[in-house]
């Protein structure tokens, strides 16, 4: 019912370069691939959304326009993110709808406190917010005193100044892979967490890092499917300096954000693994109050 063939290799002819019109361009195109992204037929879309198989046929054919209200409901149903949705909107030849505010601009500031509000109560133990592509928008100071424990050169060596990635953090040529001795278990599925939600949200800057990195990585780690055992949660442990490190992470988001910036922020906030982890930070905290 519908289309539900995969995706096809593209292949440069003269007739590629020829403007494309229907259901190769604009909207028709973007909502055919966000409906194959969420791995739905014309037939789910429909009967999620509460709009007749035959109209969603014509939108991806070209054959009717979309309304405002009919990329609204659509692209909420598909789940796509606020900067896509705008990409839809601008499309069909409507206006963006959802601003990106910049972090310090003065409409984000409640957003910003309770970010800052999370990272401060989750201290003694590191907490950091992040974007799509896993840049770190803000950290807390036992995130900070992590890093400061990995080298105080770590961010430099793997953004060369720039941004700081936790994705480079990890698998950068000059990263802390040495330091990880559970990698082959751990590496594998940061990758792929990677991979999945750089699909998921469409994140172009994400699956650039991706692409930048790939180049360096084992593919006997990265694609090997090496298991482990199957336990709750898989920690990452790192060994620097003499200390054993161990911890898992779990990552909240913005439920109701009706901002690009705001719907993009990821907060990750780092658990010890083991009672020797949870000691080390409530120590280094009680040494910093002191």
């Amino acid at each position: 019912m519908g289309d539900q063939s995969g995706e096809r290799g593209v292949i440069v002819s003269m007739s590629s370069l020829q403007p494309l019109s229907g259901a190769d361009s604009g909207f028709p195109r973007l909502l055919k691939a966000w409906r194959r992204r969420r791995r739905l037929s014309q037939l789910d879309l429909a009967l999620s959304s509460g709009v007749s198989q035959r109209h969603v046929s014509f939108l991806e054919s070209g054959r009717a326009n979309p309304s405002r209200n009919m990329i609204l409901q659509l692209s909420e149903t598909l789940d796509v993110p606020l900067r896509e949705r705008n990409d839809w909107l601008t499309a069909a030849g409507f206006a963006p709808l959802f601003q990106a505010r910049a972090l310090d601009d003065p409409q984000m500031d409640q957003v910003m406190s309770a970010v800052r509000m999370m990272l401060r109560a989750h201290e003694p133990f590191p907490a950091i917010a992040l974007d799509r592509a896993w840049n770190i928008r803000m950290s807390n100071a036992p995130f900070d005193l992590l890093g400061a424990m990995l080298g105080e050169d770590v961010w430099t060596r793997v953004g060369g100044g720039g941004e700081r990635n936790l994705m480079r953090l990890f698998f950068h040529p000059q990263g802390i892979r040495p330091l990880v001795t559970n990698w082959a278990a751990i590496g594998p599925l940061i990758w792929r967490r990677a991979e999945r939600e750089a699909e998921a949200v469409g994140g172009l800057e994400m699956k650039a890092v991706l692409a930048d990195l790939a180049p360096s990585q084992d593919a006997d780690v990265l694609w090997s499917g090496a298991g482990a055992a199957l336990v709750p949660i898989l920690p990452f442990d790192i060994a620097v300096n003499g200390l054993r490190i161990s911890m898992f992470a779990i990552v909240a988001t913005f439920g109701t954000a009706q901002d690009v910036t705001a719907d993009e922020l990821r907060i990750e906030t780092l658990f010890p693994a083991d009672a020797e982890t949870e000691a080390l930070f409530r120590g280094a905290a009680s040494g910093a109050a002191s």
